[in-house]
């Protein structure tokens, strides 16, 4: 019998990962695809930009620059709003999963791990609305609010950050070196 409820657990667990990952890969291919759209705009305005270097000391260059400035917003704005769609998505997909199976925490770790389990999805589900139901402008305020009140934790989430990208971009360490 605990060998049965163990493989139960066991393929509840690998469902939930499974499910897990997916999420995981719609998250990435949104960060992916941000980040292609960053380079390629980032390409478009030196391209566009190419032919004004001569006139930087003209006062017509600020003329010319300004409506490509406002396009290069644009697109920004239009790309972080994708961003905030997809990121949005992702989380209460993942709610849904951890929601879906809470009947199954139930059924084999007992009701009070259930009873986390569609907490955590409430949290989460909750977490994606109102990440959807914001504009970016106030998403900004609140970031900014947030690493004014807490640059010691922003400090370290960015360290963590960039360890992580420089191990998963095939960075090397000093022992490597």
């Amino acid at each position: 019998m605990a060998d049965e409820t163990n493989a139960l657990v066991a393929d509840a667990a690998e469902a939930v990962t499974e499910t897990a990952d997916g999420v995981k890969a719609k998250f990435s291919k949104a960060i992916d695809d941000a980040r292609a759209g960053a380079v390629a705009l980032g390409k478009d305005l030196q391209e566009k930009a190419a032919p004004y270097t001569e006139k930087l000391s003209s006062g017509e260059f600020l003329a010319e620059a300004k409506p490509i400035g406002e396009q290069a917003k644009e697109r920004a704005l239009n790309l972080a709003a994708d961003g905030k769609v997809k990121a949005s998505d992702a989380i209460t997909s993942l709610g849904k999963v951890v929601a879906d199976n809470a009947g199954l925490v139930d059924d084999k770790l007992g009701g009070k791990y259930g009873d986390y389990a569609r907490s955590a999805a409430r949290a989460l589900q909750e977490t994606g609305a109102k990440l959807e139901s914001k504009d970016l402008e106030e998403l900004g305020k609140e970031a900014t609010e947030f690493v004014k009140k807490n640059p010691v934790i922003v400090a370290g989430a960015l360290i963590a950050v960039g360890f992580a990208l420089t191990k998963l971009l095939g960075g090397k360490s000093d022992e490597e070196a």
